[in-house]
């Protein structure tokens, strides 16, 4: 059974709206550096999602009580999440915010693909091209150089990879139960694996999980990295909600180009003529696949 094409393209500006603010994340994220360490700082930004969400899904009557399968799915699904987030953010610490997506766009590529042998989803050469060409863009605003960035430049590909499993897990549960029901169990779920850690290496002075309270600005830049990771997620939880995976990944490319003008802004990082000719190739692949999904809704239904 296929999604009703007009949920396909609501479903695309919801992963654009994905990508606009996902990147913001990120900034905060990078603008807290070595102040706090990592784990804590994946940990709050979970913590934030549980406390702004499940009060909301609990309200509006969204709760339920999980099986023990469901709940071994939360459970992989938040680890997936925990890791990925990070390593992403420790890779923040030594490359710059654009650069790190870059190399995490791989992940459409592997979404793509997952999304056909896992979840049986149709994919037609239009959308590999697609794929192919966005990643080619990226390709151009990075150029990375293993031998330049070192062994740190693996995380973001580690990003990827598990970000990729989380999406098609979030696929199957969002099509199940309220996007907000999934996302609040998914900060309870990375709390149960992630606050035991913590607290049992408080006062370890290891640097990247020996908890630390955080000064008045790494506060508010928690706080911001807190609620801009939730709406994401949202974002991507409705999202998956309405559209195929393999629909949605080319259009994460999108996260490029926030991820350079606020590399711009915020740090100073000046794209180059190059750069911007990848930025123009993403644009394009993820405005083909939605204008492409907007054609299909138009074309009449066949006649029984």
């Amino acid at each position: 059974m296929t999604e009703p094409l007009p949920r396909v393209s609501l479903g695309i500006l919801l992963m654009v709206g994905f990508s606009l603010i996902a990147p913001v994340m990120d900034s905060f994220a990078k603008l807290i550096g070595d102040a706090l360490p990592v784990a804590e700082v994946a940990a709050i930004r979970f913590f934030a999602q549980a406390i702004l969400l499940t009060p909301l899904a609990a309200a509006m009557g969204w709760l339920h009580r999980p099986s023990g399968a469901e709940m071994a799915m939360h459970v992989l699904r938040a680890g997936l999440l925990l890791i990925a987030t990070t390593c992403f953010f420790y890779a923040l610490h030594f490359m710059p915010v654009a650069d790190a997506i870059a190399i995490f766009f791989v992940e459409p590529f592997i979404l793509t693909l997952l999304g056909g042998l896992l979840l049986g989803e149709a994919i037609g050469p239009r959308r590999y091209v697609a794929c192919t060409v966005g990643f080619a863009g990226a390709l151009l605003i990075i150029r990375p150089s293993f031998q330049d960035i070192g062994a740190v430049a693996l995380l973001p590909l580690v990003t990827a990879l598990l970000f990729a499993f989380y999406m098609i897990l979030t696929r199957r549960m969002a099509t199940r139960m309220h996007p907000i029901t999934l996302q609040a169990y998914t900060g309870l779920a990375a709390l149960v694996l992630a606050v035991p850690v913590l607290a049992a290496l408080d006062g370890s002075g290891h640097a990247l999980l020996d908890p630390e309270w955080p000064a008045a600005r790494e506060a508010w830049l928690l706080v911001g990295l807190g609620l801009c990771a939730t709406a994401s997620h949202i974002c991507i939880s409705f999202a998956l909600k309405f559209a195929p995976a393999s629909t949605l990944a080319p259009v994460q490319y999108f996260e490029i180009v926030t991820a350079t003008a606020l590399g711009f802004y915020i740090f100073g990082d000046l794209p180059d003529a190059t750069a911007f000719c990848g930025i123009a190739l993403i644009v394009a692949s993820g405005l083909f696949v939605f204008l492409r999904e907007r054609h299909l809704e138009r074309r009449p239904l066949p006649q029984p």
